[in-house]
């Protein structure tokens, strides 16, 4: 793992304090947005990276989250305000000097912040990540389906007052942990020290009400409806990652998502789960490190990267191969013409 320190800032933005992991002191900016019910620490693995290729990484908790302000009542967590998050991040890193190209890279409800942000072009992005969460347009024709309908079945329950805070924190919040854990496909990458961060996040007070928020005010927010079922051609640069153990979102979100993005790269990660961040680090990272660099990006396989094959060395192992026969036939042809 690449070795760059990770220090902590509160940062104000968008009239709000916001927990933020630092890392990296480069002329580009990476924005980073963790997902339900992650935190910046879903973050830990990429950042060092990212730093080490020149950017200037942030990693907040969102609105609710950890030790970043926690407003009052799921209005407040709209996606117009969420948005507006975004734009004073970045706008709070410009004013503090980091006024380089921007990469915007997101997870889950992070991921679905991310795309509205492209959609509506809030702020100029360089480049846009996303993790396991569907274009919106993709989500919003599948949830009219029942086996969709199925697996996001939380977001109904979700819906209910009180209880789903206390489902999800009573025996120290086990829930968010089982959340984590039996979703996971490489369990490993999931130790008690990791759950545990997790548990104890959701216990702070008010912050489980908060994190629930994201799908309440989104249940009844009709703003970006039209966004979404009539999207405009995503003009920024795109790479999705997915793991395709995802119970929650199926792979089939993913398909057509190319025609909705001028410039779209997608790459699968078989046996892995929603986690993929966290549960495929160093694939993610491989995969992340050719697409900013500008290089072929490798495909996943159970048993980890498959490297690609370099235009130039297909060519050289075309001619190598075509020799090989050549001498092949060649000497055939000499066996048998001393025979006769």
């Amino acid at each position: 793992m690449i070795d760059a320190p990770i220090k902590t800032a509160m940062i104000k933005a968008n009239g709000l304090q916001f927990d933020v992991d630092i890392c990296g002191d480069g002329d580009k900016f990476a924005l980073l947005l963790h997902g339900f019910p992650e935190s910046k620490y879903s973050w830990r693995a990429q950042m060092p990276l990212l730093a080490a290729l020149g950017y200037t990484v942030w990693a907040p908790n969102l609105r609710g989250y950890g030790m970043s302000s926690r407003p009052l009542g799921k209005s407040a967590y709209k996606m117009a305000n969420l948005l507006d998050d975004v734009a004073g991040l970045i706008d709070a890193a410009a004013e503090r000097g980091h006024t380089g190209p921007t990469t915007l890279m997101a997870h889950d409800w992070g991921g679905a912040i991310g795309w509205t942000f492209v959609l509506k072009k809030v702020r100029p992005l360089e480049r846009f990540i996303v993790m396991n969460l569907p274009h919106p347009n993709k989500f919003v024709q599948a949830v009219k389906g029942w086996e969709q309908l199925k697996k996001s079945w939380y977001v109904l329950f979700f819906q209910i007052p009180k209880l789903p805070e206390w489902v999800m924190t009573r025996k120290g919040a086990k829930a968010i942990g089982d959340a984590f854990y039996n979703m996971a496909i490489n369990k490993e990458r999931f130790s008690d020290e990791v759950l545990s961060h997790y548990r104890e996040n959701a216990l702070i007070p008010g912050a489980m009400t908060a994190m629930i928020n994201y799908y309440r005010a989104a249940f009844s927010d009709k703003d970006n409806a039209d966004t979404w079922a009539n999207p405009p051609l995503v003009d920024v640069p795109t790479l999705m990652l997915w793991g395709e153990e995802d119970t929650a979102l199926g792979k089939e979100l993913t398909y057509g998502t190319d025609t909705l993005v001028q410039d779209f790269t997608l790459r699968y990660l078989p046996g892995v789960s929603h986690w993929v961040q966290q549960e495929a680090p160093d694939a993610v990272n491989a995969m992340l490190e050719a697409w900013i660099t500008g290089k072929p990006v490798p495909e996943a396989s159970y048993g980890g990267i498959i490297e690609p094959v370099s235009a130039a060395d297909q060519l050289n192992l075309e001619n190598q191969a075509s020799s090989q026969a050549e001498a092949l036939m060649t000497g055939t042809a000499e066996k048998t013409g001393s025979q006769t």
